[in-house]
């Protein structure tokens, strides 16, 4: 008998039928470990949940891609133009200035996809902070106009 929990049981199950580029179905968990489907429902939502499987589209399942942990990366530029590329404890690369232009023009899309995912962390401070003040000037209109103020309020039409 198996120590393994369901959660366990069925992860492995999923990684098993996608190595084997097989279509991963709840129908198709049950039958691999003759589990319940209420057991794989309940056990699938909570692997979804927790990050370890993706839902590609109803009722299908892939293992989430699991990368190791980034290591430190630097990139030191030499006077005489050649750079020297550091990742973890090894030194990887030494280019020259040309080979180091290439590198670049092929690393060009994840650049992009570094300055994109930068501005939307970015513009969703911006959007928080906004949202924040325009709820503090809601809160002190409402405020004003809940004491009943001698003055007007004078709104602009175009």
């Amino acid at each position: 008998m198996s120590n393994k929990s369901n959660a366990d049981l069925i992860l492995e199950a999923i990684k098993d039928l996608h190595n084997q580029e097989q279509i991963v179905t709840r129908e198709t968990l049950s039958q691999l470990t003759n589990l319940k489907l209420s057991i794989i429902d309940d056990r699938l939502s909570y692997l979804v949940d927790s990050g370890y499987i993706v839902r590609v589209q109803r009722g299908v399942f892939v293992p989430a891609p699991k990368h190791r942990p980034a290591r430190l990366m630097s990139k030191t530029l030499l006077p005489d133009g050649t750079v020297k590329i550091d990742i973890g404890d090894d030194q990887i690369l030494t280019l020259t200035p040309r080979e180091a232009r290439t590198l670049g023009n092929l690393m060009v899309a994840e650049a992009m996809q570094y300055a994109n995912i930068e501005m939307g962390h970015h513009m969703a401070i911006l959007q928080s902070e906004v949202s924040g003040q325009v709820r503090k000037l809601k809160r002190q209109v409402e405020g004003l106009v809940g004491k009943g103020t001698q003055g007007e309020l004078l709104y602009e039409h175009d």
